[in-house]
């Protein structure tokens, strides 16, 4: 069946319906608001859906989705749409699900250190809120100061910090979902340990909302560290750069942040952000290194005991970052690198990860395939966790060769990074621009078990289709 064609047939949308539902204020399916609605932050692809709808409670959610199945509309579950993968893209048009209405913090549980929160709060938001009681959220995507956390969950987000405390999942005790024909389940329990039946909450972290919408989340929350330093290392040689990561780790420190930049990265984004950094014509690449926790003297130590260790791997001169605003400074340029590469090429970036101890390999790798197929990369990313983002920038390629060869070589790059027991991604998704690669890292009895999870969840295959799988 050809799913495109099946929508356009059933796709019979009564506005009015919505209207009636959550009100003319919250509907809209004027070209420009639908175009605005049609994009995310994966490259210059545009998707609009046919009318946006912007619930304000699970109720109204329910009922849209119970429609939406009887009638056979593709769903899409929009947040920020600061997704890198396509996530948030109409694919099929349909309804564009916004749950950007549902922006409360519900409950701060300071006895338990949980925080039951709607998905449309702002991740930044939710730290800073919980912050105010000495209580610490820490996944912290680039983007914390406009993404949302029910996109957080949809995506299994990460960001600097998860070498030390984790990504999403490892914050979400139990969730509020919204199934794809308008049931509402919670799918464990609020507690810290759960061992009854599947995890549902787990299989849901992740999905990229092709299983169902969460609108509401409980997540854990940790004692707010009281002290951290910050360090920023240059590196004559970027391999070098990668072989110090794993090398912090075996000499027995677990930094909350470590960050990985090469050259370009860096000098892009001064340019973007006008941060004054004097770097020498020498170095190729930069680690920011963060460490937190309760002692500064043991802080102190540790940041002592990583020169050392880095001194054996072509370290230049450190920097300490001294102050609040040097380091927010030094967390802007680390932050700002995806917007600084976007603004100079079109270009397509990589989440690889590979297990740490491989990131030398895996940037060698992507060095060589570039030179093979003609094209330059701006390497970045969570070095601390292997995590390696690659863009792939266009600059004067023709566009035959960016069209017909650059797949082969994501091709290339995808089969060395899963023969270094790495996957495709380590946190931005596959959503709809990688789900042609899901091959190269699932035999097909995998791939068939994904497709029977999908068909169980959303048998008439509205929610959020044309993600994930191929």
């Amino acid at each position: 069946m050809n799913l495109q064609n099946e929508y356009q047939r059933l796709n019979q949308i009564n506005i009015q319906w919505f209207i009636a539902l959550v009100g003319p204020a919250h509907c809209a399916w004027d070209e420009e608001t639908r175009i605005h609605y049609g994009h995310d932050e994966t490259e210059d692809l545009s998707f609009p859906p046919e009318i946006v709808v912007k619930p304000t409670s699970t109720l109204e959610v329910s009922q849209i989705m119970s429609y939406c199945f009887e009638h056979s509309i593709p769903v899409t579950p929009l947040g920020a749409r600061t997704g890198l993968s396509g996530g948030a893209l109409s694919i099929h048009g349909g309804v564009g699900l916004s749950l950007e209405k549902m922006n409360n913090i519900i409950s701060i549980d300071q006895n338990n250190l949980q925080v039951i929160t709607q998905p449309g709060v702002i991740t930044q938001v939710l730290q800073e809120e919980v912050a105010k009681m000495g209580l610490f959220y820490a996944p912290d995507p680039s983007s914390k100061g406009s993404c949302f956390i029910g996109g957080n969950i949809a995506e299994n987000a990460g960001g600097p910090r998860a070498v030390k405390y984790g990504v999403t999942k490892d914050f979400v005790l139990n969730l509020e979902v919204v199934l794809p024909n308008g049931e509402v389940i919670w799918t464990g329990a609020n507690t810290l340990k759960n061992a009854t039946g599947y995890n549902l909450t787990q299989l849901m972290v992740g999905s990229e909302g092709t299983l169902g919408i969460v609108t509401q989340a409980v997540l854990k929350l940790l004692p707010l560290p009281t002290h951290n330093l910050l360090m920023l290392a240059p590196f004559s040689s970027a391999i070098k750069a990668c072989e110090a990561v794993s090398a912090v780790f075996k000499a027995g420190i677990t930094p909350s942040a470590l960050e990985f930049m090469e050259r370009d990265a860096i000098d892009w984004t001064m340019k973007y952000e006008e941060v004054n950094l004097i770097v020498a014509d020498n170095v190729e690449a930069h680690l920011l290194i963060e460490v937190d926790g309760n002692n500064e003297d043991v802080l102190l130590q540790d940041c002592e005991k990583i020169s050392e260790v880095l001194e054996g791997y072509e370290c230049g001169e450190i920097m300490f970052a001294d102050n609040e605003a040097q380091k927010d400074q030094l967390w802007k340029l680390r932050r700002r690198v995806g917007e600084a590469v976007k603004s100079n090429s079109i270009y397509k970036e990589e989440d690889t990860v590979v297990p740490r101890f491989e990131l030398p390999k895996l940037l060698s790798a992507v060095k060589e395939i570039g030179q093979k197929y003609g094209f330059k990369s701006v390497c970045y990313g969570h070095a601390g966790d292997g995590n390696l983002h690659i863009n792939i920038i266009k600059g004067d390629l023709p566009d035959s060769t960016w069209t017909n060869d650059l797949p082969k070589a994501i091709t290339e790059l995808f089969e060395f990074t899963v023969s270094l027991g790495g996957t495709l991604s380590g946190e931005h998704g596959i959503g709809y621009v990688q789900k042609g690669y899901m091959p190269i890292a699932f035999p097909e009895v995998h791939m068939a078990l994904l497709r029977g999870v999908k068909e169980l969840f959303d048998p008439k295959r509205i929610m959020n289709p044309g993600k994930i799988l191929p």
